[in-house]
């Protein structure tokens, strides 16, 4: 309880004594760049290939003839979409962009630049913290988009390919009782998601005391903490909202 609460005193000291809005556009700029763009590469391998297997073990449990193949790129479509794109999406993102955050913030707090930022006059919180949450939160349902489209191309191209499941099957499928809403509610997800790991992950870097031992553990912290938030969201979404 004691570190929960320190948490929402933390988010509440990110929107007092702010700087006006125009300091923030170039940091959050930069932080679309380190967050967003330097975690393309990672995001599209790993959608890619969960698609392609996911399509792969789908076939391989079809043993019925009377089940139509379609309904492999069925699941597919509703697996990637409500679960896999935006959750393996964000949990893979947790570790690479959360540890980045964490340790970050962590080695700027034992080399005192947050404390000289405190001399100054600056709300260092807000002034550090503020743009990497906006970023997260711009960049995460952007990431999420591209690992949804990919990992339903993944499977298109390993079934396909693997001789599983025509082209036309496919289409057909990913076509048939399509619920509009579940691309809302991936985006959604993503969004809270960004923002618990963001969050999080300053949190844990900003309150670091010791050495460089200690920023590793931090870290290590913000991104196992990151996980375990990101999967209980994942469950209070899914209750809620569908």
């Amino acid at each position: 309880m004691h570190h929960l609460g320190r948490y929402f005193i933390f988010l509440g000291s990110l929107f007092r004594n702010r700087e006006k809005m125009g300091v923030y556009s170039k940091l959050v700029l930069d932080e679309c760049i380190q967050i967003g763009i330097n975690s393309v590469f990672i995001v599209s391998i790993v959608s890619t290939f969960i698609g392609a297997v996911t399509c792969v073990q789908t076939a391989y449990n079809l043993v019925s003839p009377l089940v139509p193949l379609t309904i492999i790129a069925v699941i597919v479509r509703d697996s990637t979409i409500l679960e896999l794109a935006p959750t393996i999406t964000c949990v893979v993102l947790s570790g690479k962009v959360g540890s980045n955050i964490a340790g970050g913030l962590g080695t700027m707090r034992i080399t005192e630049q947050i404390d000289a930022l405190e001399v100054m006059g600056i709300n260092s919180s807000s002034y550090l913290v503020l743009p990497k949450v906006l970023a997260s939160m711009i960049t995460f349902p952007m990431l999420v988009i591209l690992a949804g489209f990919l990992s339903i191309y993944g499977g298109y191209i390993a079934g396909t390919a693997a001789d599983i499941i025509t082209p036309e099957d496919y289409i057909s499928g990913l076509r048939s009782d399509f619920k509009p809403f579940s691309i809302t509610f991936a985006l959604i997800k993503s969004v809270v998601f960004a923002f618990l790991i963001s969050t999080i992950s300053s949190f844990k870097g900003y309150y670091t005391a010791g050495g460089a031992l200690e920023v590793g553990q931090a870290s290590t912290a913000a991104v196992t903490n990151s996980c375990i938030a990101v999967l209980a969201a994942d469950f209070l979404l899914a209750q809620l909202l569908l």
